[in-house]
């Protein structure tokens, strides 16, 4: 029989999610904030807002306090330890292949706060369409935050190649095998498998959505 959905190891995985998508976008942060010239408190603030930014939305809209990097203040000196590192470490030359380097991370981390979006709004209540966008949400809204507070369109919403809606996709996937009793940590790992699977093979094949005609 299936372990309910607030089991233990349930949060134990959902933990170790957040954790993992929470340092590849604070990285994104970083490099951004790296590339803009900014300065401490600059790089700080950005790594800060793309690790967290999500997550705190999803909070804020299902009304959850305290929000969870505050639940689980590991989070904060662990991205405050990965700025002052990047800083003291990374030069210029390291930008470009890092970049490179962080376009698999940054697919396991939206397919990974994706899951861990969906599986929170699921485990209050909330419908399954109010469960995939809050997956979304907590997957691309610490990018898009990123991006404006460095003065540059969202990348989700301009480089034209699926990114939010990898997530939606994935989204659907938890949804679908929740609704088919699927064992508990199917949805997690379908979630990040497709959403991630997905961001990766538009990457590879160079896909592209269509945009605005004029």
């Amino acid at each position: 029989m299936d372990l309910p959905l607030d089991a233990p190891w349930i949060h134990t995985l959902r933990f170790t999610l957040e954790v993992a998508a929470t340092i590849a976008f604070a990285l994104s942060g970083v490099i951004m904030a790296a590339r803009k010239r900014l300065d401490a408190v600059g790089v700080c603030v950005v790594a800060f807002v793309a690790a967290f930014g999500g997550g705190t939305l999803r909070d804020l809209l299902l009304d959850q306090r305290p929000f969870f990097w505050i639940r689980h203040t590991e989070f904060v000196w662990g991205i405050l330890a990965l700025c002052i590192g990047a800083m003291l470490f990374m030069r210029q030359r390291h930008f470009q292949p890092t970049e490179r380097a962080m376009l698999l991370p940054d697919a396991i981390g939206l397919g990974l706060f994706a899951a861990v979006g969906v599986d929170i709004a699921t485990a209050i209540g909330m419908p399954p369409i109010i469960s995939v966008m809050m997956g979304v949400t907590t997957g691309v809204f610490g990018g898009v935050l990123r991006d404006v507070l460095c003065n540059e369109v969202p990348q989700a919403f301009s480089d034209h190649r699926p990114y939010a809606l990898c997530a939606f996709a994935g989204g659907w996937a938890d949804v679908a095998l929740r609704q088919l009793q699927a064992p508990d940590w199917a949805p997690l790992l379908a979630c990040v498998l497709l959403t991630a699977g997905l961001r990766g093979l538009a990457l590879w094949r160079n896909w592209e959505l269509p945009a605005w005609r004029v």
